[in-house]
């Protein structure tokens, strides 16, 4: 039991630091099942399972997705390499275990209870006794320790950016552990210590942690890695002795025996192979095939299905990005220019079926985007030391995407587009667009890696050129597209950042100052801009959800402002074609349909 004391009470100062001494800090709460961002967990102590799995799921069978591209690590924590897929949702596992019907909540896993206190300065995790490794050890406490100082250390730089927050590690018991985090307050960090992949010291400590390759993962998850043709193809296989089967944050997940992922040179080659039956689930992000690619044989025969899902996840962000640390992007002047230039009426007509919806927030389809609505006085005081960084358009009322025309003139977004660049000192000479006092024409490169993006790529650059703007398109083979992308050496590229219901430490690592230099982040624009910095911090600190989605807004207008990219478009609706053998919950989840859930019937 848990007491709390005070002075107040009789209890003289003396005696409570003499209690402080021999108990350790004073916690203000118990052990939980459970630890959401904001408010209470929707589950409470006793549920059996999430509301969007079918507990009554028959086990067995087998699947194969579909991945293009190739692998050449089977190390999913590091920089170095490209990792198999599924190594971590399938072999590693976490303390805790997000729900998916709730913006961020995390219910026990590995760790049987969670503890902190109302300022969450520190964390306390109790392993579930039970919890051990595919080898047959058990986790420990030693486990965990090692796992944090691994992946700080040698780990990837979004790794070093969370745990780097903790200041001192209390090893309280064998199957107990204890994060003490530093001045700075982040009340997200507990949960992301909860997410924390946990690896074996006794297999990992004897490799270099820091290596790509082909060493065998040992994990606790629910699957190890039954076989792999290192590039092609990786094969998983259920653990028959998983430990955690039977919890309430299992039950109705992992049914499936034997889950192989296949790769595909291309989107066509996968394509091609999805319809003869090579691989059994596909979700689709190309609304061309959607509408008129799937009649074949198979799906003629019923043998094939297209399923459609809502999702009541935040858009995110596709956007061509503008790498602002070439000197061609750094006016912003130059960049609200070329946002114009993209005719998104025109491109959904005559590319995508007209299935897409122009995305103008960061968080569209949330409660967390900008557009549309008018700063709060909330959000105002947030932003009020920033004076400027936010345009005043974008306060009122969220960022405006320019009006098309669908039939291609576009004639006043190119004349607003030539109104900018004159802003900034450029000029028409000769057909081109010139720097009046350079006598540099403005010229770019967009680099690309797929023949979607170039075919977007491409049609851009004949906006472009409309008004004496000549942008190169160069497509490159994936394993040099990676590299050159991690160490933002392009001028403009295609990117898309997930959004979640809860965003948070991973907003630094998109767009903090710090990630701006660092190869391997996800800034690559190259945002050094305060007010970023202040509403992250703004957002971690938030307390309830109203403090919280201002801060996340006010960061939203922020980067809007900033014109760091070309938002581009999103599905309205997740698209997935499915093999009949392939069956799937009612109910779906906040965040959409979720794989672990699906089960096989082969007849």
């Amino acid at each position: 039991m848990n007491f709390l004391l005070t002075p107040g009470r009789g209890l003289s100062v003396a005696l409570v630091a003499l209690a402080v001494l021999f108990c350790g800090a004073l916690p203000a709460a118990g052990a939980s099942h459970a630890i959401a961002m904001h408010g209470d967990p929707l589950y409470p102590p006793d549920f059996a399972h999430f509301s969007y799995v079918n507990p009554e799921a028959p086990k067995g069978g087998s699947i194969v997705f579909g991945a293009t591209g190739s692998f050449d690590s089977l190390n999913p924590f590091i920089v170095r390499g490209t990792a198999a897929i599924g190594l971590r949702e399938h072999v590693f596992e976490s303390l805790l275990a997000r729900g998916y019907d709730e913006p961020f909540t995390l219910y026990g896993l590995l760790a049987e209870t969670v503890e902190m206190p109302d300022d969450r300065s520190s964390v306390t995790f109790s392993l579930n006794p039970k919890a051990h490794f595919s080898d047959g050890k058990p986790v420990t406490a030693d486990d965990v320790i090692y796992s944090l100082e691994a992946l700080r250390g040698k780990g990837r730089p979004n790794y070093k950016t969370y745990y780097s927050k903790v200041e001192k590690i209390e090893k309280l018991g064998p199957r107990k552990v204890r994060f003490v985090f530093g001045a700075e307050r982040d009340r997200e960090i507990p949960l992301i210590l909860g997410l924390m992949p946990i690896i074996p010291k006794h297999i990992y400590e004897k490799r270099d942690f820091g290596d790509a390759g082909f060493d065998t993962p040992i994990g606790s998850g629910p699957y190890f890695v039954e076989n792999l043709q290192p590039g092609s193809r990786i094969v998983y296989r259920r653990d028959p002795d998983y430990w955690g089967a039977a919890l309430p944050v299992n039950v109705g997940q992992n049914n499936i025996d034997r889950l192989t992922y296949e790769y595909f040179r291309d989107a066509n080659a996968s394509f091609e192979a999805f319809k003869t039956g090579i691989y059994h689930a596909r979700p689709e992000d190309d609304p061309g095939r959607w509408t008129t690619g799937y009649d074949f044989p198979a799906l003629r025969a019923g043998k094939v299905r297209k399923e459609i899902f809502e999702s009541g996840m935040p858009s995110g962000m596709y956007a061509l990005v503008f790498n602002t640390r070439r000197p061609v992007f750094a006016d912003r002047r130059v960049r609200e220019a070329l946002i114009q230039l993209f005719n998104f009426e025109w491109v959904n007509r005559n590319l995508y079926y007209s299935a897409y919806v122009r995305t103008q927030s960061f968080f569209d389809n949330s409660e967390l985007g900008s557009h549309g609505r008018k700063a709060t006085a909330r959000e105002r005081a947030l932003l009020a030391p920033f004076p400027g960084a936010v345009t005043p358009d974008i306060m009122a009322n969220g960022w405006q995407a320019p009006n098309g025309d669908p039939a291609g003139q576009d004639r006043e977004n190119r004349m607003r587009a030539v109104a900018l660049l004159r802003e900034a000192g450029f000029e028409v000479r000769d057909g081109r667009m010139t720097n009046a006092e350079t006598g540099r024409p403005l010229t770019f490169e967009i680099l690309v890696a797929t023949p979607a993006e170039e075919r977007l790529a491409l049609t851009y650059a004949r906006m472009a050129k409309r008004v004496g703007v000549e942008a190169a398109v160069r497509n490159v083979d994936p394993s040099q597209y990676q590299e050159r992308r991690s160490n933002y050496q392009y001028d403009m590229i295609f990117n898309s950042w997930f959004s979640s219901l809860s965003p948070g430490n991973e907003q630094s690592f998109y767009w903090g100052s710090e990630a701006a230099d660092v190869p391997g982040t996800r800034n690559y624009m190259g945002v050094k801009e305060p007010a970023v910095d202040a509403m992250i911090v703004a957002m971690l600190e938030a307390r309830s959800r109203e403090e919280f989605i201002a801060a996340v807004r006010a960061m939203d207008r922020v980067l809007l402002s900033g014109a760091y990219m070309i938002p581009l478009f999103h599905q309205p609706d997740q698209w997935l074609a499915l093999w009949k053998k392939v069956k799937i919950p009612e109910r779906t989840s906040l965040y959409g349909y979720r794989s672990s859930t699906w089960w096989i019937e082969e007849k």
